[in-house]
């Protein structure tokens, strides 16, 4: 499911700056190639166990991802939940619980990336 209107979706971060703030967020860089990036959150949903990842594409706009000096742009943040052993399903349904817990998430993200567009 996509989650839009965000403010996410168009700002622009080195690569350097991205993995730093989204680590100090609890995302993790896993998939990723030369030229696109996803940062990805756990959520887990505490009702019935089921796991659920909030992701935050990127793309490489100047660069190349292994750069730290890479130019990425975000793009409209995901979540999906996570179906062992075949990956993220897009089209479940996402509890409330779970959907609110990526909406907090997102505004911590919005709030960290303005801080230090700020600097």
């Amino acid at each position: 499911m996509v989650i839009a209107n965000t403010g996410l979706a168009g700002i622009e971060r080195t690569l350097g700056e991205l993995d730093a703030l989204m680590d100090d967020l609890g995302f993790v860089r896993w998939a990723w190639d030369y030229d696109k990036a996803h940062y990805d959150f756990k959520i887990e949903d505490k009702q019935t166990g089921a796991t659920y990842f909030l992701r935050v594409p990127a793309e490489a706009i100047r660069g190349r991802l292994e750069n730290p000096l890479a130019v990425l742009k975000l793009k409209d943040p995901l979540i999906a939940k996570h179906l062992f052993p075949h990956g993220l399903d897009y089209d479940a349904p996402i509890p409330p619980a779970v959907e609110e817990a990526a909406k907090r998430t997102l505004n911590e993200l919005k709030a960290a990336l303005e801080k230090e567009e700020s600097r």
